[in-house]
C-alpha cells in the first residue's frame, strides 16, 4: 500500500462514538496514567508475551484521538520509545468500540481492520485483545497480544489472557479508586478552606467602609485559594462593568490581569458571560472551556490573546447581590487554568455565598457614603458665611472625622456688629448626632440674636448666653469661646474674649511668636447653677493672627490635653508667614489620626 493509499484510509476511517464518551474520558484520567511506563503494567505485558509466546504484547488505553501504552514489550521503535500511537494504528479503539474481546487470526482479511496502518508499520498480524474495564464496565482499552504472521489462537491461551485482563482491570480500577480517594481528601481540604473562608470574609469586608478597598480585599482573598485568577466588578449605568479589579495568583501576570480588567469596561461584546450575570442576576459555570469562550463575548482579539497567557480552562461567574433591594451589584468570575481542576457546583455554591457577603458588604459602603454625604451637606448648611472687613481677614475650616457618618456638634460664627466690631465664636455641643447638630444651630442662633447689636463685654454677653439656654431649657452643655474684635486707633485690633470650657484660643504673632491666651478655666455652658463670667483682653498688631478651633485639633486618646498644646504651639511657630487659607490647609493637614471633627477660625489684623 502506498503512503497516499494509507492516508486515504485512515481519513476514511468512521470515527467511534464511544471513544469520547465523557464518563469513559473522565474514568480514564482518573488512572493518572500516560505515555510512561509503568512498573506494574510492564508486567502484564511481559506475562502475556510469555505465556501465549508472542513477540509484542500491549496494556493499551484509548482516548478520543490516540492510544498509549502504560504496559509494553516488544513493539519496534520509533513506537516502543514513544508508548503512543495515533488511532490510524489502533486495532484497540474497536475493542472499546465492541466491549468485547476481539480476536483476530489474520487481521488483514478483516474489512473492520485490514486498512490499518497498525499492520504495515507495526507488523499487526495476528490480534487478540480483551477489554479493560473500570468498575462501572466502562472500556478504558485493552489487554492485546500480537503476532506478527498468522495464528489460531487456542481456547487457553485466550483463558489465559482474559484472567489477565481481569487482574488488570483490577489494577486499574485500584488506581481509579486511590485517585478518587485522593480527590476526595482535596475536596475535604478544600471544604474546610472554604469554611474557613467564608468565616472571614464578612470580618475583612466589614473591615472597610470604602468600596474599591472592599474589591480589592475580595479579588486577594479569592485568589489562589479558589482560582487561579479572578475579576471582580460592578455594574455601571449602561448595564456593562465598571471598578474592575483583578488578582492573579503569579505576580509575573499582574500586567496581564490588570489589563484584562480594563479591557472589561469597554471590550465585551452583545453574548459576553459578564453582561448575561449583571442582566439577569444568573450564575454561569463553565467547567470545560476554550478561548472560544472568550472570543465569542468579547470584541476584538487582545483579550482572548491575554486569557491565553493567563490560562483559561474553566470559569465560573456569579452575581454579587444587594438581598435587601433584591439588585445586582457586580459581578465575580473565577478563572482556572489547564493545570487546575475544573470549577464544579460545589465551587458555585461557595462563590454565589461569596458573592452575597459581598453585596451587602458594598451596599452596606453605599448607604454609608449616602449617609455621610447627606451629614456633610447638612453640617455645612449650618457653618455661615464670613464676613468681609478692611481691618480684618478671616477663615474658617470644618473637617468631619473620617471614620463617622455622623452629623456633630462643633460649630463656628462670625458677623459683623452695627458699629462695626466683629463677634467671634467657637462652640462644640456634646455628642455626634442629629440632635447635637440641630443643638448646635440653636446655639449658634442664641449667640447672634443675644450678642447683635449689643455693646455688652464678651463676659456679659456669655453670661446672657448661659442664663438663655437654661431659662429655654436647652438640656445640652455646650463649651465656647466668645469674642470681640475691635479697631485700635493707633493700629491694630483690641480683643477681648470669654471662654467657658473651651480649648483656649492662640495668637501668632507677626515675629514668629505663639501665645496661648489661657487664663483660669470656667464652667461649660448649659449648668444647673449660675456662673458670672469673666472677660480678658489681648491687643492684635498688623500681621497678627487669631485662632479659634475645636478641641478635635488637639485632642488624642495616646498623650495628654497639655502635650497635645504644646504639639500644637511647636506647630505654629513658623506659620506666620502663610497665608490664612494655608495656614487653616495646614493645620487640618498635619491633625493625622482624628479622633473627633475639627472645627477652626482665623481672625488676622491686616
Amino acid at each position: 500500500m502506498t503512503e497516499g493509499m494509507r492516508e486515504d484510509s485512515a481519513r476514511r476511517a468512521a470515527p467511534i462514538p464511544a471513544l469520547s464518551d465523557p464518563d469513559r474520558l473522565r474514568s480514564l484520567a482518573e488512572t493518572r496514567l500516560g505515555a510512561a511506563p509503568d512498573e506494574a503494567f510492564d508486567r502484564f505485558a511481559r506475562l502475556v508475551a510469555d505465556l501465549l509466546d508472542v513477540p509484542v504484547a500491549l496494556v493499551s488505553l484509548v482516548t478520543a484521538d490516540r492510544q498509549f501504552f502504560p504496559g509494553e514489550t516488544g513493539l519496534p521503535e520509533p513506537w516502543a520509545g514513544r508508548r503512543e500511537t495515533p488511532l490510524s494504528h489502533s486495532f484497540c479503539q474497536h475493542v472499546v468500540d465492541i466491549a468485547v474481546p476481539m480476536v483476530l487470526p489474520d487481521a488483514r482479511l478483516y474489512p473492520r481492520v485490514r486498512d490499518n496502518l497498525a499492520v504495515p508499520d507495526l507488523g499487526v498480524v495476528a490480534y487478540a485483545g480483551m477489554p479493560l474495564t473500570d468498575l462501572d464496565g466502562r472500556v478504558l482499552g485493552s489487554l492485546c497480544a500480537i503476532d506478527n504472521k498468522p495464528r489460531a489462537w487456542t481456547a487457553e491461551q485466550l483463558r489465559t489472557l482474559a484472567d489477565l485482563a481481569a487482574a488488570c482491570s483490577s489494577e486499574l480500577r485500584l488506581r481509579i479508586a486511590l485517585q478518587g480517594a485522593e480527590q476526595a481528601r482535596q475536596r475535604s481540604e478544600e471544604a474546610h478552606q472554604r469554611l474557613d473562608l467564608l468565616a472571614g470574609l464578612s470580618e475583612t469586608l466589614a473591615g472597610t467602609l470604602d468600596v474599591d478597598t472592599a474589591l480589592r480585599r475580595l479579588g486577594d482573598t479569592m485568589v489562589p485559594l479558589l482560582a487561579d485568577w479572578c475579576l471582580v466588578s460592578l455594574v455601571g449605568s449602561n448595564g456593562s462593568p465598571r471598578d474592575v479589579v483583578s488578582a492573579h495568583r503569579d505576580p509575573t501576570r499582574a500586567r496581564d490581569v490588570t489589563r484584562f480588567a480594563e479591557l472589561m469596561g469597554t471590550r465585551l461584546g452583545p453574548q459576553s458571560i459578564t453582561r448575561a450575570v449583571l442582566r439577569t442576576g444568573r450564575p454561569v459555570l463553565g467547567s470545560a472551556a476554550t478561548l472560544a469562550d472568550v472570543r465569542r463575548g468579547t470584541i476584538g482579539a487582545e483579550m482572548s490573546e491575554i486569557a491565553a497567557r493567563l490560562g483559561f480552562a474553566s470559569h465560573l461567574s456569579v452575581p454579587i447581590t444587594d438581598a435587601g433591594r433584591g439588585r445586582v451589584l457586580g459581578c465575580i468570575t473565577l478563572v482556572n487554568g489547564a493545570q487546575r481542576r475544573p470549577f464544579d457546583d460545589g465551587d458555585m455554591i461557595t462563590a454565589l455565598d461569596i458573592g452575597r457577603r459581598a453585596g451587602q458588604a458594598i451596599a452596606n459602603s453605599w448607604m454609608y457614603g449616602e449617609q455621610r454625604h447627606v451629614a456633610h451637606v447638612l453640617q455645612h448648611s449650618m457653618l455661615p458665611q464670613l464676613p468681609t472687613t478692611d481691618d480684618l481677614e478671616l477663615a474658617a475650616r470644618y473637617q468631619p472625622a473620617a471614620d463617622r457618618v455622623e452629623v456633630g456638634g462643633d460649630w463656628y460664627d462670625a458677623f459683623v456688629q452695627p458699629g462695626g466690631d466683629v463677634i467671634a465664636a467657637i462652640g462644640d455641643v456634646a455628642g455626634h448626632d442629629i440632635e447635637a447638630a440641630a443643638t448646635m444651630g440653636q446655639l449658634r442662633n442664641l449667640v447672634r440674636g443675644n450678642a447683635y447689636g449689643r455693646p455688652d463685654a464678651v463676659g456679659e454677653l456669655m453670661t446672657h448666653l448661659d442664663g438663655a439656654m437654661r431659662g429655654l431649657r436647652i438640656p445640652v452643655a455646650a463649651t465656647a469661646t466668645l469674642v470681640r474684635l475691635r479697631a485700635d486707633p493707633a493700629g491694630g485690633q483690641w480683643v477681648t474674649w470669654c471662654n467657658a470650657g473651651h480649648p483656649p484660643p492662640l495668637v501668632v504673632r507677626a515675629a514668629g511668636a505663639v501665645q496661648v491666651l489661657d487664663g483660669t478655666p470656667e464652667p461649660l455652658l448649659g449648668l444647673a447653677r449660675a456662673v458670672r463670667r469673666t472677660s480678658r483682653e489681648t491687643h492684635l498688631a498688623a500681621g497678627d493672627t487669631l485662632l479659634l478651633y475645636t478641641d478635635g485639633l488637639v485632642e488624642r486618646r495616646d498623650r495628654s490635653m497639655d502635650e497635645s498644646m504644646a504639639e500644637l504651639v511647636e506647630r505654629l511657630g513658623g506659620t506666620y508667614r502663610l497665608g490664612l487659607d494655608e495656614f487653616c490647609d495646614l493645620l487640618l493637614t498635619a491633625a493625622d489620626s482624628r479622633e473627633d471633627d475639627i472645627a477652626l477660625l482665623a481672625v488676622r489684623a491686616r
